[in-house]
């Protein structure tokens, strides 16, 4: 789309936003009908551990909210020469899962508690057993049961429990509302009724029925689907959003999501059959199931797609929080040397070193646990670099040991579904920040998973871009167009795909590593058990 229609279309309102706040940096992604970014903002944070709970204050949530959004309003005004007033459709996505616990008069009864808490574990576990179905430590529901476990004196209070993303969706609009990707990390889904599990429902009443306590439908947002509207933005909230108070009320809102939904519909993997891999502070992969699993696995999230079809999850709380603070260290080696180094040009040029390493990373071994990790058995983590004295210490193999490090846990719930359950996967996207440098992420992503993986050049996009597409999908689709034929047909039709197979050296050598990993997990216990914080 040209200069001049680009500016029709912010004068006019055909474009739509998508927001998300994702763990350490909040987007804000303008985009036309043509679905090309018009302009972007962002804000970065990063959670802080209060009272044993890894949070973020409300304070910063607004904050970021409205610097995100007012960035991207001033990219508008630079290359446009327009003030946005009005915006076709907006959606809000977030981090899944996590609690957030309001009274009647909408105050906020216990900090936000983050999916990144492993706090919750004999209260996933009781009702993983109860509901024979799956409910990972991080899901909200099993954040509620452990703060009843624990008798925790806000819970008669509770008028509203939702996410993150629920939270801004009803600051901005007034609607409790939630879509049913972020719906299905609160409590389990019944894909039939395309709402929360009734029976499911109904046992978790009985059980807290000596409580005295609500009825658990009564506190949960409502459930809705992709393609539907969940209200307008208010007054208020485009009052809150909008600090120069120029963007006017009444603009269509699509249901919340959260940041799995919109990694999804960024990488174009709503079908059955498909899947994706998003990489931030924790990774995951989404498999879009075309069959139910045979047992119940702790390692397996069973969650939705935005438009509600089952998805098998495998989620490691921690990837590239270490990666991260290495890149970190050696800005300041640079400084320190009176060279200050571009932050992209730095990743860029430390993750090729990867490509030079030794297959396995030269026995090198690292855990970048900041927090617990589910699928490995540990209730607290310590970031952490071992090696021996027979280790080939050099930065291509540190480079390698840490990339491949970050796969490890996500890897042992993926040959879950591949190995023991033969879950059929036609296609793997990947998508987040690691994506952005060309080659490295995708020849390490593939050979972990030992299956061609693809980036499209909205890898880099990511969440809140996928978000801006839910919000189009609201308004523009053709009366009963499925999600899965409007990104088909219309969004991703002409958007260029590179596809990376497993370099078998690679596959071989990542195999090598996940041994020496799995074996060194009583290190990381050890660190735990002995390095206090």
């Amino acid at each position: 789309m040209n200069h001049s229609k680009i500016v029709q279309a912010i004068a006019e309102g055909t474009t739509s936003l998508g927001i998300e706040l994702g763990s350490t940096r909040i987007k804000a992604v303008l985009i036309d009908g043509s679905f090309e970014t018009i302009a972007s903002g962002s804000y970065e944070w990063e959670n802080c551990l209060e009272d044993g709970y890894w949070t973020y204050n409300l304070v910063d949530i607004i904050t970021g909210l409205q610097a995100a959004y007012s960035e991207m309003k001033l990219d508008v005004e630079r290359n446009y020469g327009i003030t946005i007033r009005k915006i076709g459709s907006i959606g809000f996505s977030a981090m899944m899962h996590g609690y957030m616990a309001f009274d009647k008069t909408g105050e906020l009864l216990v900090p936000f508690r983050t999916w990144r808490n492993s706090t919750t574990g004999a209260a996933a576990k009781e009702l993983t057993d109860i509901f024979q179905f799956n409910i990972p430590e991080r899901w909200s529901i099993a954040h509620l049961y452990q703060a009843i476990l624990n008798d925790e004196k806000h819970l008669n209070r509770i008028d509203y429990m939702t996410t993150l993303a629920g939270y801004i969706h009803w600051l901005l609009t007034g609607e409790k509302a939630i879509g049913i990707g972020d719906a299905s990390g609160i409590f389990p889904i019944d894909e039939s009724r395309q709402d929360y599990n009734e029976p499911m429902v109904k046992q978790f009443d009985d059980l807290i029925a000596d409580k005295g306590l609500w009825k658990l439908k009564d506190i949960l947002p409502k459930v809705l689907g992709a393609g539907e509207q969940a209200g307008q933005l208010t007054e208020i909230g485009a009052r809150i959003l909008d600090r120069s108070q120029n963007l006017q009320p009444g603009i269509p809102v699509c249901p919340p999501e959260g940041d799995a939904g919109t990694g999804m519909v960024a990488t174009n993997s709503v079908r059955k059959r498909t899947g994706n891999v998003s990489v931030g502070t924790s990774v995951f992969a989404m498999i879009v199931l075309e069959k139910e699993l045979s047992k119940v696995y702790p390692e397996i999230d069973l969650v939705t797609t935005p438009s509600g079809s089952p998805v098998g999850m495998v989620h490691a709380n921690n990837c590239s929080s270490d990666l991260n603070a290495w890149m970190g260290l050696f800005s300041e080696f640079s400084e320190a040397m009176g060279h200050k180094a571009d932050k992209d040009k730095l990743f860029e040029v430390m993750l090729n070193k990867a490509l030079e390493a030794d297959a396995d990373g030269g026995g090198l071994l690292s855990y970048g646990y900041y927090s617990g990790e589910n699928i490995t058995g540990l209730e607290q983590g310590r970031p952490l670099f071992v090696r021996s004295p027979e280790s080939t210490f050099n930065l291509a193999n540190f480079m390698r040991t840490h990339l491949f490090s970050a796969f490890c846990a996500l890897k042992m719930g993926m040959d879950i579904l591949t190995r023991k359950e033969h879950i059929a996967i036609d296609s793997i996207l990947a998508h987040g920040g690691l994506f952005k440098t060309p080659l490295v992420g995708q020849k390490i992503a593939a050979a972990a998973m030992n299956t061609p993986v693809s980036v499209t050049a909205t890898a880099g996009e990511g969440g809140a871009w996928g978000m801006a597409i839910l919000a189009s999908y609201m308004i523009n689709r053709n009366g009963e167009e499925s999600l899965e034929e409007f990104l088909d047909n219309r969004v991703f039709e002409e958007v260029e795909r590179h596809e990376i197979y497993p370099d078998q050296l690679d596959v071989k050598g990542f195999e090598e590593f996940l041994e020496r990993y799995k074996k060194g997990l009583m290190i990381e216990q050890a660190a735990v058990d002995h390095l206090i914080l």
